[in-house]
């Protein structure tokens, strides 16, 4: 019972697994929104950062589905690594070449609209990924001793 209640404490949506999860979903609910409405009423305007918005949305979908179990831990390391890339590199050229990027993106100027949760969050999930993979990994390592 001990055992089963230790194995549970050590996957992806457990403990602060659960927060990330939420804030991750929640993130994925707005950017997704928020894209959906952008292109359809004025995608004309500022179409780079509509399609970047859109990419965004997507990338969250699927990180929220992979740390919560439903898609595999390699994916939720590709998802967050890519999200991360994209905050970076979209941060970076919306400060470099502003006029590129007449509307702002939920990865602008590293996600400084959002409060900068989309530079922070796929850094915790990475780190989440790499504490809880330790996790099993020990357990598997000990159960084959």
């Amino acid at each position: 019972m001990a055992e089963r209640r230790d194995e549970l404490k050590r996957t992806t949506r457990s403990g602060p697994g659960r927060m990330l999860i939420a804030v991750y979903g929640i993130f994925a609910v707005a950017a997704t929104a928020r894209s959906a409405v952008q292109i359809a009423t004025r995608f004309d305007q500022a179409p780079l950062a509509y399609v970047l918005s859109a990419f965004a949305a997507v990338v969250y979908l699927v990180a929220t589905a992979a740390l919560a179990g439903v898609v595999s831990r390699r994916i939720a390391y590709l998802a967050c690594g890519v999200e991360l890339a994209g905050v970076l590199v979209v941060g970076a050229a919306s400060l470099v070449a502003p006029a590129a990027f007449p509307e702002a993106t939920v990865w602008s100027d590293f996600g400084g609209g959002y409060g900068f949760v989309p530079l922070v969050l796929p850094v915790l999930g990475l780190l989440w990924l790499r504490h809880t993979g330790r996790a099993q990994l020990d357990r598997t390592t000990t159960s084959t001793q």
